[in-house]
């Protein structure tokens, strides 16, 4: 099943338990609007190069539309509006306020200059620059893009419109950033971690954590959960993967990882099959990778007792009736990597007041975010006696039907 299909289809499953309305239903899960902009640059050949640019913008009820803008050279129209609507769930249990959206263009990034790729962000902002802004949709980065990109997003724009740092998030601190946004997700992944043991008797401090995917957030997740106790014993990349059932040394491996491009070949662990690693022997098994991973194929030979879902839809519908069964906890992405968004979310009001917070107060308000939050979808769970993943997106779909419905939805 594909994140698309996957989404509507919690999407429908908390819509029957909240007993919603039909036509609101389908009024919620219709994109507001799909944008699909032709991009043509001079390559640095003199050549010209047309791409594709496009934007969804899922739900704007309960305040602009956020979501990040990716550079890839596949883009399927499913995924990205399975990501928009994403982004509509995960900012409202985050209960910041924001609707989703998402886009990008389609192209590789690795194959064009600096140059090149400064030319075609700014034609594709200024093919959308009357569409989005501070108050209608606010990028950020994603796959194949990163601070540079918002930088040069706010520069066009702030030529149409008047400086506007507020326009974009995930800036460079010198335009406007805010202090912990790097480690925003991961950091967000321990705080929900920790929250998700502790209502279990237990704490980070000993357990046992796998990891699958070693960037931004899997490194950072990993750097955190170490430095709190937690024994970190395997992790993969696109390298390959490792193991130490002793617990890896993490600070030794970031510094590998950063001079070698990768996990493997480090002289602390044994390497493994990268196949292998989400079925390794652990408490917790954090997917900070790709999407799909955990399927039926595998789901039975899981032997972590809790999952955190640090990627975007990392577990099949299949997989998760599986591990129900077995009696697996998963912690659903909607809330588990929603610490990058909620401090994305920091940098717009800070952008806003012009006044720019201390990185402790960052890292203590994502605490308090992350905290009330398990504590909303625990409660969503009981009142609808379902498990994580459908108290999330009741407790989502609920706050934006009734958004919806306090502005006046059939008016």
């Amino acid at each position: 099943m594909n994140a698309l299909a996957a989404t509507n289809r919690n999407f429908k499953l908390a819509s029957r338990l909240l007993g919603l309305d039909s036509k609101l239903e389908k009024s919620l899960l219709i994109p507001f609007r799909e944008i699909k902009v032709e991009c043509t640059i001079p390559k640095d050949d003199g050549t010209l190069q047309s791409y594709v640019g496009f934007r969804v913008q899922h739900d704007n009820a309960r305040g602009p539309m956020k979501g990040g803008i990716r550079y890839h050279p596949e883009v399927d129209p499913d995924e990205v509006n399975a990501l928009a609507q994403l982004m509509t769930w995960k900012t409202a249990v985050a209960n910041i306020p924001y609707g989703g959206a998402k886009g990008g263009i389609g192209c590789d990034p690795a194959e064009l200059s600096i140059s090149e790729l400064e030319r075609l962000t700014r034609v594709f902002t200024q093919k959308i620059h009357d569409l989005i802004g501070t108050h209608t949709d606010v990028p950020a980065p994603d796959m194949g893009t990163g601070p540079q990109t918002m930088a040069w997003i706010l520069d066009e724009y702030s030529k149409f419109h008047g400086y506007s740092p507020a326009v974009v998030t995930g800036k460079p601190i010198d335009l406007g950033g805010s202090l912990g946004r790097e480690a925003a997700t991961g950091r967000g992944v321990l705080f929900a971690t920790e929250a998700l043991l502790n209502e279990h008797g237990k704490g980070v401090s000993g357990q046992r954590f796998v990891i699958q995917g070693f960037g931004n957030v899997g490194s950072w997740a990993a750097q955190l959960i170490s430095e709190k106790g937690g024994k970190v014993v395997a992790v993969s990349d696109i390298s390959g993967a490792i193991k130490n059932s002793k617990g890896l040394d993490i600070p030794s491996l970031l510094e590998h990882s950063k001079i070698h491009k990768g996990v493997k070949g480090f002289h602390g662990a044994d390497p493994i099959s990268p196949n292998s690693i989400l079925v390794e022997d652990c408490d917790v098994l954090v997917p900070a990778a790709l999407g799909g991973v955990i399927n039926r194929e595998n789901a039975n030979q899981i032997k972590a007792k809790f999952i955190v879902e640090a990627a975007n839809h990392p577990t099949d519908p299949e997989a998760d009736e599986i591990l129900k069964k077995k009696g697996v906890v998963i912690l659903p992405d909607i809330y588990a990597n929603s610490g990058g968004v909620t401090v994305s979310y920091f940098e717009w009001v800070q952008n806003i007041q012009g006044f720019m917070w201390n990185e402790e107060k960052v890292n203590n308000e994502l605490g308090n975010y992350m905290t009330k939050g398990f504590k909303d979808v625990k409660e969503m769970c009981k009142t609808h006696d379902c498990d994580l993943r459908m108290g999330a997106f009741t407790l989502a779909v609920n706050r934006v039907a009734r958004a919806t419905v306090l502005r006046g939805w059939e008016a």
